[in-house]
């Protein structure tokens, strides 16, 4: 058999890319303000901002779109939709609402208050602002093993147990429950093991504290403990799935990702403790229980989504994507988060512009030269994502400055990342013409989707 994967399906629409020479590119990057995420999304070439909600739908979703029941209450879609949510999870009840982001507002509104703390392996940046927002503590408890860029290491998404155990033991009157995100988008796109998640899980119980877990890329994350954890190579995806919900009290789920949707997303609980007071801040703020801010047919393309993301020669493909980015990045000399995750690449900054200091924002840097050279949009996991600037002026740095080039989902083909390859490695090459930004105008919570820069 030829040893190259192809793409487990064939392309049946598509859509026009519009080619931007670099000087139009400067002129629309400084129009932006030296942030891409004001940069018109026509004029870019490889959109890899986001996996969320970015990727092409099936057929067969595209036809379920049809069947959506537009009830406001009881619609029919809603029921098929939960049908397949409670097949995957073993959770009893279900909440719809419009992404992920509006879960974790809808969940933490309800049961946490001011002072609480929330363990995590790491919170991504519109879970830890909800909870700051709310006055909540979100404190990232990763394995030493998932800060380390280049190590190469099968479950660098695990949660350190030790440090969850301390945290327990001198928090627990803080603590509303204890969360996990899988895989770990902030550290990588790296996967957590099916024994962390047990272990945690039964730690968690000893305290007597719920566990919700942040499941924006379960399916991903079960491929990786097929074939990285012992006793896994026989299951089916849909098996380790499900054993990974069983551990859990509740989860929530930007559906934009694992969902195969380009809008969605819920909350599951296994009881009923939480389930009125989530309800009510659901009708407040996303809709009736059984529409949760979604259309119907957006719940019947999302039932469909759900499965078809549990397909292995899909996962096979998906991940591999990564991988085959990340030779390329390593013929070239680049660094980047070892292994490669499941939705993305990570480069790391440092080792492509090691002499820019902190305080001009590597990652963010590397993101314009991305854009500038090869018209590609990635987006920064570093300083201006995850610093702070404090009230006296001065700015906290993230402990890792990455860029995540995020693959939406059935879209890119082979050549696509052929290109960006070589456009990478001409950024390295031409390392020493990047130049950093300095923030002109940022607001209190994720300041990087609106942030204003100068060059510095």
């Amino acid at each position: 058999m030829p040893k190259t994967m192809i793409e487990p399906f064939r392309i049946k629409s598509v859509e026009p890319i519009k080619m931007t020479t670099r000087e139009q590119r400067g002129k629309l990057l400084e129009e932006a303000k030296l942030n891409v995420f004001k940069l018109r999304a026509e004029d870019v070439l490889l959109d890899w901002l986001t996996d969320s909600g970015t990727g092409a739908m099936s057929s067969a979703q595209w036809a379920a779109i049809m069947l959506g029941d537009e009830s406001y209450a009881g619609a029919r879609s809603f029921f098929r939709l939960e049908a397949v949510i409670q097949d995957i999870t073993g959770m009893a009840h279900f909440i719809p609402t419009h992404q992920g982001r509006a879960a974790e507002k809808v969940l933490f509104t309800a049961v946490c208050k001011k002072g609480d703390l929330v363990p995590n392996n790491c919170h991504f940046d519109t879970t830890r602002a909800n909870l700051e927002f709310n006055g909540v503590e979100a404190v990232d408890l990763v394995i030493p093993e998932g800060l380390q860029p280049s190590l190469v290491y099968p479950f660098k998404g695990n949660i350190d147990l030790g440090r969850v155990e301390d945290t327990l033991k001198q928090h627990a009157d803080r603590i509303p429950f204890g969360m996990i995100t899988v895989t770990n988008n902030t550290g990588g796109g790296q996967p957590v093991s099916m024994a962390n998640i047990r272990a945690y899980s039964q730690l968690l119980k000893k305290f007597g504290k719920p566990f919700i877990m942040d499941v924006c890329r379960f399916a991903e994350n079960a491929m990786f403990i097929k074939m990285r954890e012992d006793g896994y190579q026989n299951k089916t995806i849909k098996e380790i799935c499900q054993e990974l919900f069983s551990y859990a009290d509740g989860a929530m789920m930007s559906a934009k990702k694992d969902g195969m949707v380009n809008i969605g997303g819920f909350i599951v609980l296994r009881s009923d403790k939480w389930l009125d007071s989530v309800r009510e801040i659901l009708i407040l703020t996303e809709g009736f229980p059984t529409y949760g801010g979604l259309a119907g047919r957006d719940l019947e393309a999302l039932a469909v989504g759900l499965v078809e993301g549990l397909d292995e020669d899909y996962l096979r493909y998906r991940l591999r994507t990564a991988e085959y980015l990340g030779e390329k990045l390593e013929a070239a000399g680049i660094g980047f988060v070892k292994p490669t995750g499941g939705h993305a690449v990570y480069i790391d900054a440092k080792t492509v512009l090691p002499d820019m200091p902190l305080d001009q924002y590597p990652a963010w840097s590397l993101c314009n030269a991305l854009y500038l050279e090869g018209g590609i949009r990635g987006v920064e996991i570093g300083s201006v994502m995850f610093g702070k600037h404090l009230e006296d002026g001065t700015e906290t740095y993230h402990s890792m400055e990455l860029v995540r080039l995020a693959f939406p989902r059935r879209m890119y083909t082979q050549s696509h990342f052929d290109f960006a390859a070589e456009a990478i490695a001409e950024v390295k090459i031409k390392a020493h013409l990047v130049r950093g930004v300095r923030i002109t105008k940022q607001s209190r919570y994720l300041r990087h989707f609106t942030a204003e820069f100068r060059w510095a």
